[in-house]
């Protein structure tokens, strides 16, 4: 099967071309890696426009900032793979762990796989304020979309490409996960959940979630699972 790797990039100068090196070196035998540059205002995009021509690498630039669910809007049109996931430009999530995540789609155990944080793996410790929003984003999303999850906010959200290429996404910003995970619920997909390994990242180091986000997400876990369609 073939990845689609969709990679939003907003200013990740000190990360944005290694994350594509081990993208490239993840083990899947057949990529496509779609980066979409949200209007940075570092380098990130005169090293993008270095990178030599590939036929597995699509860039395309935003002439305004918009926000990652917008970057990841861009980029569903551009879909050609089997498979789409979603991966950060930081260093925060390892690509290596792909096959792993795109293994119960090859073998026809599941339509949606995601990478759970929280269940097991190794990681670097993370703020407790941090963890506590996650886990209450995590249960409210369960309560309203009756799956189980154990990290419904992960980056690594690995689904069949139909599947992704047929939803109408609205989230400009972070509430594209609470969107995706509605979504994939009133589909009746079925979902697993395989842990990975999580390198936490602070503000310093240029997280760029924040405490609104959190707060727009329990907005958006309860609009996508009960008003929109």
């Amino acid at each position: 099967m073939k990845l689609s790797v969709l990679i939003p990039v907003y200013n990740e100068e000190k990360t944005v071309l290694e994350v594509i090196r081990r993208v490239r070196a993840c083990g899947v035998p057949e990529l496509e890696i779609i980066v979409v540059n949200d209007c940075s205002r570092d380098a990130t995009r005169g090293q993008l426009e270095g990178l030599a021509p590939s036929p597995d690498l699509i860039v395309v630039h935003h002439d305004r900032n918009q926000g990652k669910g917008a970057a990841i809007r861009t980029a569903q049109s551009r879909v050609t793979g089997d498979v789409v996931v979603i991966q950060d430009a930081d260093m925060e999530y390892s690509p290596e762990e792909f096959p792993r995540l795109l293994a119960p789609i090859v073998e026809g155990r599941a339509d949606a796989v995601f990478g759970s944080r929280f269940a097991g793996s190794e990681k670097r410790v993370d703020t407790c304020w941090h963890y506590l929003g996650n886990q209450l984003l995590t249960l409210a999303s369960n309560v309203c979309s009756n799956l189980w999850l154990t990290d419904m906010e992960t980056c690594y959200k690995m689904m069949r490409a139909d599947l992704f290429k047929g939803f109408r996404l609205e989230c400009n910003r972070f509430g594209i996960e609470p969107e995706l995970t509605a979504k994939l619920a009133k589909s009746r997909c079925r979902v697993y959940e395989i842990p990975i390994s999580y390198h936490a990242r602070g503000f310093d180091e240029g997280k760029k979630i924040g405490w609104r986000d959190a707060v727009a997400a329990f907005w958006y876990i309860f609009k996508y699972n009960f008003l929109a369609a």
